[in-house]
């Protein structure tokens, strides 16, 4: 079976959890012999060698193949569209690439100057790249992608998956944009199928967009394992507690603040890492001062790589506040680097997993509470840690690829859906 699949980013130049979950999907679908051509728009930087064949795309002209690995290749085309971008970082974008251009002596007018013309004109291209590359069905990460699979679908005749890993309800804690509500509605309304990261995410679908949920099919994430262990530790006789990811409303920044004040009371010997970026990074800085914490507080700004486990490895605890989590990769991350977790209620991920703390995100006294108990009592942090690390080795991405290939075949004709877990 080929597949050509749409998406943002792809390791190890992302930004979230969708290239994350991009690059363990589609090296569980590689596992069982799917085909995949993964597209993604050029302004993203090229991925370095990994599991991939990569053939560079620009203006539907294939570059040679580099021949890295089997059964997947990425394929990119000439956007500036990145990952967790709004219109005026999108518009800034536009103004760095126009001034380089222009200092080269090159007038360049390929970019829409407006984000939402660029999903169009990406969706264009991409009905082109669709006539080209032969494929038996169509997969969609995430809104920026569905006009794309749309026209593809338009181009080729192929069915259309999507699947969603966040909703603009989840961005925007409750306050969508109407534009990028209704390009999410519209392609699920144009999918023959849907594949939600969680019941959680589901729900939503069918409350917020009205889906039907016979159109749905839950597909829960997993985690890359890794050969290569880390046991970073800070030696200053200070516990500490990490938050990482994008540092946006929907992760819940300002509730681990909250939170970490009422700690710091109880246990004034405890450091908090914020770890990530985003546009409330400055916000949550400048909070953190004005609340009296900021001596206790360490910003690290964006990591990748083996930096994002050895900041794992030095937490005596990882907490996901997220006001509103479709699933969240990070606990699985935290607890494959022996870290115990606390989790936000309002999360994908607190469905399947059964050793972590879970709490309301607005219930600082109550987070407080979990984080002090961990801190305190070796115990429960010993009991957390062992049991969580023999329950993440059952998150193997071959499981959802596997349900990925079952939805395939159900919209192919060629087998059942997938049964919910």
């Amino acid at each position: 079976m080929r597949v050509l699949m749409f998406g943002w980013e792809f390791p190890p130049h992302s930004s979230g959890g969708l290239g994350t979950a991009c690059y363990g999907l589609t090296k569980g679908l590689s596992n069982q012999k799917i085909e995949v051509v993964f597209v993604l728009p050029k302004a993203n930087s090229m991925p370095e060698k990994t599991h991939v064949k990569l053939v560079v795309a620009d203006n539907f002209e294939n570059a040679k193949n580099l021949n890295i690995a089997k059964n997947l290749k990425i394929r990119k085309i000439n956007s500036l569209l990145v990952p967790y971008a709004d219109s005026g970082v999108y518009k800034k974008r536009y103004s760095s690439y126009q001034q380089y251009y222009r200092s080269k002596g090159i007038e360049n007018t390929i970019y829409s100057q407006d984000l939402y013309e660029e999903v169009q004109r990406y969706a264009l291209l991409a009905k082109e790249i669709a006539k080209e590359e032969p494929h038996d069905i169509i997969h969609c990460h995430d809104w920026m992608t569905y006009p794309a699979g749309i026209e593809a679908k338009k181009g080729s005749g192929t069915p259309l998956v999507i699947h969603v890993h966040a909703t603009e309800f989840d961005r925007t804690a409750g306050n969508p944009n109407q534009f990028i509500y209704e390009i999410e509605k519209k392609g699920m309304e144009e999918a023959d199928h849907i594949m939600s990261v969680s019941q959680f995410t589901k729900n939503k679908i069918v409350q917020h967009y009205g889906i039907s949920p016979e159109k749905i099919t839950v597909v829960h994430n997993a985690v890359e394992f890794r050969d290569k262990k880390f046991h970073e530790k800070i030696n200053d006789g200070e516990q500490v507690v990490l938050f990482l990811g994008r540092i946006t409303i929907q992760k819940g920044p300002d509730w681990f603040l909250k939170a970490a004040k009422k700690v710091l009371k109880i246990k004034p010997n405890v450091k908090f890492i914020v770890a990530g970026s985003g546009d409330m990074e400055g916000f949550i800085i400048e909070k953190a001062a004005e609340m009296g914490i900021g001596d206790k507080v360490l910003f690290t700004g964006f990591l990748q790589g083996d930096n994002v486990d050895k900041i794992y490895s030095m937490a005596d605890l990882y907490v996901m506040p997220s006001v509103s989590e479709p699933f969240g990769i990070t606990p699985l991350e935290a607890m494959r680097n022996n870290t115990p977790v606390l989790i936000s209620k309002q999360s994908g991920v607190s469905e399947v997993l059964t050793h972590a703390l879970k709490v309301d995100f607005w219930d600082i006294d109550q987070m407080a509470n979990k984080i002090v108990s961990v801190l305190n009592y070796s115990s429960l942090h010993n009991c957390l840690q062992k049991n969580g690390a023999k329950e993440v080795a059952n998150f193997d991405w071959n499981i959802p690829a596997s349900k990925c290939v079952n939805v395939y075949n159900g919209v192919l004709g060629a087998g059942c859906w997938v049964l919910e877990d």
